[in-house]
């Protein structure tokens, strides 16, 4: 196998040999058929072992009317109906019954590099702010405009990669992102002056803000040394002595490291791995043959076979020539993503204030039957909307985001300046602020392992998890604010790190598992979009509220998270080992 792929060629199915298998011939995964909750010994007697499911709606489930049968029910419920809609579900039941293997392992590592783009970005910024004040001049305070152009960017970036991603493919939009951070990061480097900077920081994240341990070391390698001595200001603020470009590359070697490093990640993406297109994409584009490649190509990387073919797709939603129209225009993509936030969409987190008559634990741990799939009748049927999810909690959990949205940056994102001088008459060491700051990020990262295994211990779950953790968050922030001394606010910076991250891990996985699936998109969606909104706005109270005092920022971030803990502690639901729906 060669080192490097060719990410353009595209795939086809006679590449994949031996993937195929006729779908009367395929064992079926059982949890496809809807039937999980009924144990093997229970259909089959003296047989335990590969029982095949129970017909579906009085078909054999290894035949196409099954499939049509199930077909016809979801692409009911999802409110689509055209023969792209039915193609797209026969597809994910195809990937499904694949399962994970090789291929989406491979995937999740690769989507890594997004989050860590991402988060070094957005410390790499951080970073660089004493050095952007004593090189261009801009006060303390106005300086942190800078992170504002960041979000800036990072807010456009995700509005734009997410639908341009229907229009140009997934795979382009995958790895564009990471390229055109890279590039940037590079340009970043060359900075002319203040605002070229926040301009070439705003692009930046446009690449960043498409994707979701920081290598600090490199900034406490660099800043510290190569930086202008600390009596010396800016050449636009003075005529004497002064702090020129040549004396302060510290933070433009960073910034270039920090962009060649993105573009090794890009590298890896585009040439060491090869992405398959979205299957569904290719169908809206009425690439049905490739579509079809491509999950052939996930089977055979995952060493499985498929029952998926050209005929299966047809036989469901119609051959091309029978079908008026299987691509979708731009105008349909946008609207579809559009739809997602409509009032249909929404209207359902907001249908009741309580969850009904039921218990939490009957809510959140339907049996098959209850939660649908089958009935007496062999009918699909699914619970009202009412009784998954209350209104009080969607807006809980948006809360939550939004507060800790405008707590994080709010602290951690003027950090090295807080480090740097907290209202002492001597400013603190650069090479101490750095190495303070590289501790306290190595710090923390153990917080997301020790939140693996409290958010499923008996009387704390995901609830007592991140509740505590942001309490722990709130207060330790107030606690900084005691001393200036450098070991005093290391110690505290290290354990505010450390819960901080128990609070995000928690976070980002119980925020899924309260949404129902038919909304979970939308729940989810809006959640991220007031985080980032939030975030955008924290750079303008940090500034407006630093020139009054420069301790007020931390205040604020302090009470955001003591807000966000007050809102945790009024979840009504623990999904602490129950089965999301």
């Amino acid at each position: 196998m060669p080192l490097f792929i060719n990410p353009f060629r595209k795939a086809d199915v006679s590449d994949f040999e031996g993937v195929y298998t006729p779908l009367a011939d395929y064992r079926r995964r059982s949890s496809a058929n809807g039937r999980s909750d009924i144990k093997s010994g229970e259909l089959a007697g003296e047989k335990k072992l590969d029982v095949s499911p129970a017909p579906i709606n009085g078909y054999s489930a290894y035949t196409i009317d099954a499939l049509r049968a199930e077909i016809e029910v979801e692409s009911v419920a999802s409110g689509h109906d055209t023969a792209y809609d039915r193609k797209s579900i026969v597809i994910n039941k195809a990937i499904t019954d694949i399962g994970m293997g090789r291929y989406q392992w491979s995937l999740f590592a690769l989507c890594g590099f997004g989050w860590l783009a991402d988060n070094m970005w957005l410390q790499g910024v951080a970073l660089t702010l004493p050095a952007l004040t004593q090189e261009f001049g801009p006060s303390e305070t106005q300086v942190r405009y800078t992170t504002c152009a960041l979000f800036i960017g990072l807010c456009l970036g995700a509005s734009f990669w997410g639908v341009a991603s229907d229009i140009i493919g997934r795979r382009l939009a995958f790895n564009m992102t990471l390229f055109i951070a890279g590039v940037f990061g590079l340009a970043v480097g060359g900075g002319p002056n203040w605002i070229g900077t926040c301009g070439l920081y705003a692009a930046l994240g446009v690449g960043v803000g498409g994707n979701q341990v920081n290598r600090l070391q490199v900034a406490w390698g660099f800043l510290p040394t190569y930086k202008c001595a600390e009596d010396l200001e800016s050449c636009n603020v003075t005529a004497g002595a002064c702090c020129t470009r040549s004396e302060n590359m510290g933070w433009r070697y960073l910034n270039i490291t920090l962009g060649s490093m993105t573009l090794v990640m890009f590298t890896c993406r585009f040439f060491l791995f090869h992405l398959y297109e979205s299957p569904k994409f290719l169908l809206s584009q009425g690439r049905q043959p490739e579509a079809v490649a491509a999950v052939h190509g996930i089977a055979y990387k995952n060493r499985k076979q498929t029952w998926l073919s050209e005929d299966v797709l047809n036989e469901i939603g119609g051959t091309a020539s029978a079908v008026e129209k299987e691509h979708l225009s731009m105008g349909e993509i946008i609207k579809r993503n559009l739809g997602k936030f409509s009032t249909q969409r929404i209207g359902p987190l907001f249908r009741t204030k309580k969850l009904g008559l039921m218990s939490m634990s009957h809510v959140m741990c339907f049996s098959v039957r209850e939660v649908g799939i089958w009935d007496s009748n062999n009918l699909v049927r699914y619970p009202s909307p009412e009784h998954l999810l209350t209104g009080i909690l969607a807006c809980l959990i948006w809360f939550c985001w939004t507060t800790i949205g405008m707590g994080y940056p709010l602290f951690n994102a003027f950090l090295p300046q807080y480090l740097a001088n907290s209202n002492s008459e001597q400013p603190t060491a650069p090479s101490v602020v750095y190495r303070n700051y590289a501790i306290t990020s190595i710090v923390g990262v153990p917080g997301a392992l020790i939140a693996y295994f409290t958010v499923n211990m008996k009387y704390i779950g995901r609830k007592g998890t991140i509740a505590s953790s942001t309490l722990i968050t709130g207060i330790l922030v107030f606690c900084f604010t005691i001393s200036s001394d450098p070991t005093f606010q290391l110690a505290f910076t290290c354990l505010e790190a450390f819960f901080q991250n128990i609070m995000y891990g928690v976070l980002y996985a119980y925020t899924p598992e309260v949404f129902p699936a038919p909304n979970r998109g939308t729940g989810t969606g809006i959640a991220s979009c007031l985080n980032r909104i939030a975030g955008l706005c924290a750079p303008i109270v940090a500034v407006n509220a630093g020139q009054a005092d420069p301790k007020a920022p931390i205040y604020a971030s302090g009470g955001l998270f003591l807000a966000a803990f007050v809102a945790m502690c009024l979840f009504p639901i623990e999904t602490k080992g129950k089965q999301s729906l």
